[in-house]
């Protein structure tokens, strides 16, 4: 079959418009339209595969029908000066056979050298703020779409990305608090019943006038050290 290139999905939107919002994974979606009577293969491709994550980022339209992708952006920790992306996206497509599957689908089968009828559509991202929609300078984008480096984006949709706040530290310190409390009192207890043994001992030696033997003085000094140790075991978290 000889190589040529004509349109064989339609696109909608024609750009990606993100709501935009801070910490917040944000998606879109992508409708695709195959109006032919043939298997249309696509692959979808973008300048920033760790930004986003598509869901599939390859298929297969059927003759007559509609295929939705689902674009999803990370959570972001900062806004973009003048709310402007430059991130753009690729979508390419190729007309295959009935018999094609998914795993069929390789990046030489939309080159014009596999000898495939193929098609290519860049798309431009737009941020716009949650409460309204963002108005589109055209003229303002001077970067040609053309020249961009792309990508699969064949990610897993990343888990949201967790943002620490304020009150999260406190929290692990209460928490810890209140898991070395138990360790503390019975360390308090312990310590208040080797002082009592200890000073019953001392009373027993001033009654016998230290007639007592050398093994005797041995446990009442271990004692005393466990004590003195016991005493420096810090009774709070400190801060």
């Amino acid at each position: 079959m000889s190589s040529e290139s004509r349109e064989l999905l339609g696109i909608d939107p024609s750009e990606l418009r993100f709501a935009f919002e801070l910490k917040k994974q944000i998606s879109c979606s992508l409708h695709l339209t195959n109006t032919t009577d043939g298997y249309i293969a696509f692959k979808v491709k973008t300048t920033s595969p760790k930004k986003y994550c598509v869901r599939p980022n390859n298929g297969i339209v059927a003759p007559r029908s509609t295929f939705d992708v689902l674009v999803t952006m990370q959570a972001q920790r900062e806004a973009p000066p003048d709310m402007h992306c430059r991130d753009k996206f690729l979508v390419q497509s190729a007309v295959v056979s009935k018999e094609s599957t998914p795993k069929d689908i390789s990046g030489d089968m939309f080159t014009k050298e596999s000898g495939n009828v193929v098609d290519e559509a860049r798309l431009k991202v737009v941020y716009a703020p949650p409460s309204e929609p963002a108005s589109i300078n055209e003229g303002s984008d001077h970067e040609s779409l053309g020249s961009l480096s792309y990508q699969e984006t064949t990610r897993e949709l990343a888990e949201p990305e967790t943002i620490t706040s304020e009150s999260e530290p406190l929290a692990s310190i209460s928490k810890l608090k209140e898991e070395r409390n138990p360790a503390d009192q019975q360390n308090n207890k312990l310590r208040d019943e080797l002082r009592e043994e200890l000073d019953l001992l001392r009373r027993e030696i001033r009654r016998h006038n230290g007639c007592f033997s050398l093994v005797f003085v041995l446990v009442v000094a271990v004692l005393g050290i466990l004590v003195g140790y016991l005493m420096n075991i810090p009774a709070c978290v400190t801060m």
